[in-house]
């Protein structure tokens, strides 16, 4: 009997089809399964979340995929609780089901501790603010022998000692020493400033903000002072002055190209109307006192 006889055998070819069949079945399975998880010709454009409540986006979009909260940030002036970041970005072709993996932004305040201000220059005081995640509420300025020395801070009206918890962003009021001489600051020219730079320099030069107005609507970064109240022509104030500044949107004004104008203008509205009445007055005196003493000649 050969080596190969079972090649004459019906049996052997029954089996061998068996075989195959099972291994084309098991085939088949597999690619069903796999086209099944990995949603074979099922893609989608990701959608733009960043911006939108989380949990709002996660109750909408729960069928489509399967949302992954993986951090949380601390970034200003951006609404607690939606998305800061997601990975896919938006744009990205994904499948059905895929994961998405999102990082918010902070529902709870993010803390920081009070730094301590006391004996130290205004400028340095600000900066540990700054470093501090705090921001200067206004400047009290009293008489005290060094000028621009720090003497006291406070919080909501009430003095606030060093490593007091606060949430950052809060504002912290300044007392600060006049000095001997009460001498005046210099108002800086802030026209053609952005808003986001103008409280800062004017607390760097011992005077605080006051109101401020709005002539347009527009992002923040684009807003630019375009008149101030005292404006730089006034030469000095007193330290802690107010200022109050009036913005315009640098994308409907060129401001390099109005900076004269503005600056004449300022010039201006800050220039010393005469007293009229005193003038008036001193001349009716004068009138008076002539003929009084033409008066007296008479005698």
């Amino acid at each position: 009997m050969g080596r190969f006889h079972f090649l004459k055998e019906k049996k052997f070819y029954i089996n061998l089809l068996i075989i195959l069949l099972l291994c084309g079945v098991l085939l088949w399975i597999t690619f069903r399964l796999l086209d099944r998880y990995t949603r074979h010709d099922k893609v989608f454009t990701m959608p733009d979340f960043v911006g939108q409540d989380y949990r709002q986006v996660k109750h909408d979009y729960s069928k489509e995929f399967n949302f992954i909260l993986i951090d949380s940030v601390y970034p200003k002036g951006q609404q607690p609780g939606s998305i800061y970041q997601q990975d896919p970005l938006p744009g990205s072709k994904i499948k059905k089901g895929r994961n998405v993996y999102a990082i918010i932004v902070a529902v709870t305040p993010e803390k920081t501790v009070m730094p301590n201000l006391k004996g130290i220059s205004l400028r340095e005081a600000i900066g540990r603010l700054e470093s501090s995640g705090l921001d200067v509420d206004y400047l009290d300025y009293v008489s005290y022998s060094y000028k621009n020395n720090v003497i006291d801070q406070y919080y909501q009206g009430q003095p606030i000692e060093e490593g007091t918890e606060l949430v950052k962003g809060s504002k912290i009021m300044l007392r600060v020493g006049i000095g001997d001489d009460k001498a005046k600051v210099k108002v800086p020219n802030l026209i053609g400033k952005h808003a986001d730079e103008v409280k800062r320099i004017l607390n760097l030069a011992g005077l605080n903000i006051g109101s401020e107005e709005w002539d347009d609507r527009d992002s923040l970064q684009y807003m630019c002072v375009m008149r101030m109240s005292p404006g730089p022509s006034s030469g000095t104030v007193n330290a802690g002055t107010y200022i109050d500044v009036w913005y315009h949107s640098n994308r409907t004004m060129d401001f390099n190209k109005e900076m004269d104008v503005l600056l004449h203008e300022d010039s201006i509205f800050n220039k010393p109307q005469p007293i009229i009445i005193d003038t008036i007055t001193d001349t009716i005196s004068e009138t008076i006192e002539t003929n009084d003493y033409e008066y007296e000649d008479e005698f």
